[in-house]
């Protein structure tokens, strides 16, 4: 019998090669997003029985009425995989408010509240997986913010983990680096003001990283990744995944 997985930023990128794959293999797909349409042409894509829930993951009412939704249909889930992000180049001087608070709200609170919610639906043999990114450790410039909510999030899975331990539910984070999805130019970056996504390359250059160079990943070459943690025996575990682009 397959499982019931819920993923978050599943309109895009690798949510959406995940809920691809996952559906393709016999899982039940629910598919998170801030941008119902997007989720939505996702799950219509996919079929019965997967369907979409739109949620903005930083906002604790978004999420708490998102799971309601769930538990209308499932009264268990078996997987959360936290994918969700903001991401956007920039210094901290240059910060606005709303974007600061926008980045912690996506990538750090909102792993907490989806974790919070999930976990009341999870019994022994579920897992959480949280996407983070391989700039926690590579060297980038203008990244900052993401940088560290992203290793915050890294931390509080950890914690996160022990605590629930005793109830038999595993956490792991994926570190991944940069992938497309199948060749669509739609990606986080798409929206960039092109003066920002120059002044990102830019500055790399200034440190010696060469984006124009940087290997790039397939997204649903990744998901080999979470197939093989849904996948794992119940007395194994794995707790961080690096996953890292390189040529061909």
């Amino acid at each position: 019998m397959g499982k019931t997985v819920v993923i978050t930023g599943a309109g895009v990128g690798l949510g959406r090669a995940i809920a691809r794959r996952f559906a393709s293999e016999g899982e039940t797909c629910i598919l998170l997003g801030r941008t119902l349409s997007k989720v939505q042409a996702v799950a219509e894509e996919l079929g019965e029985p997967h369907f979409a829930v739109e949620c903005e993951v930083g906002d604790p009412d978004s999420v708490r009425a998102a799971f309601a939704k769930i538990r209308e249909r499932h009264e268990k889930i078996d997987v959360l995989i936290n994918n969700a992000a903001y991401y956007e180049p920039m210094k901290v001087r240059d910060a606005t408010d709303d974007v600061i608070e926008r980045i912690v709200r996506s990538n750090f609170i909102g792993p907490m509240y989806t974790c919070r919610e999930a976990l009341a639906m999870m019994d022994r043999g579920a897992l959480i997986i949280n996407v983070s990114s391989e700039s926690v450790k590579e060297p980038f410039v203008m990244l900052s913010l993401y940088q560290s909510t992203k290793m915050g999030m890294e931390r509080f899975s950890e914690a996160l983990l022990e605590e629930v331990k005793p109830d038999g539910i595993r956490v792991c984070v994926v570190r991944a680096g940069p992938m497309i999805d199948g060749g669509d130019a739609t990606s986080s970056s798409s929206g960039w003001d092109m003066t920002a996504a120059m002044a990102f390359f830019e500055e790399n250059l200034k440190i010696g990283r060469n984006l124009a160079e940087d290997p790039i990943s397939e997204a649903a070459s990744v998901t080999d990744v979470f197939r093989m943690l849904l996948d794992l025996k119940p007395d194994f575990r794995v707790t961080h995944v690096n996953v890292g682009a390189r040529h061909p």
